[in-house]
C-alpha cells in the first residue's frame, strides 16, 4: 500500500488525483515552492482564505531570500 493512499489528519490532499508532495518530488522542487504548491493546492478543502494568504507569505519570503544578495551587495 503506497503512503499516498492515507493521510494523517483530514483527506483534502488523499482525495486529490495528483497529491502535492507526488508532484513536488517528481519535479525536484524546493521547499518554499512545495509549501506554496500544498497551501494552493488545499485551500478550498482546508483553511480557505487563510491557506491563500499563507502561499502569499510563503511566496514573499522566498523572493525576499532570492532578493537579499542584492540587498547586501546592493
Amino acid at each position: 500500500m503506497s503512503h499516498y493512499s492515507k493521510q494523517v489528519g483530514g483527506n483534502h490532499y488523499a482525495k486529490m488525483k495528483i497529491q502535492p508532495m507526488e508532484y513536488i518530488l517528481a519535479n525536484d522542487i524546493g521547499f518554499a515552492e512545495g509549501t506554496a504548491i500544498s497551501y494552493l493546492s488545499r485551500w478550498k478543502d482546508k483553511n480557505g482564505i487563510e491557506d491563500l494568504r499563507k502561499a502569499r507569505h510563503t511566496i514573499d519570503l522566498l523572493i525576499e531570500s532570492l532578493l537579499l544578495p542584492e540587498k547586501i551587495n546592493g
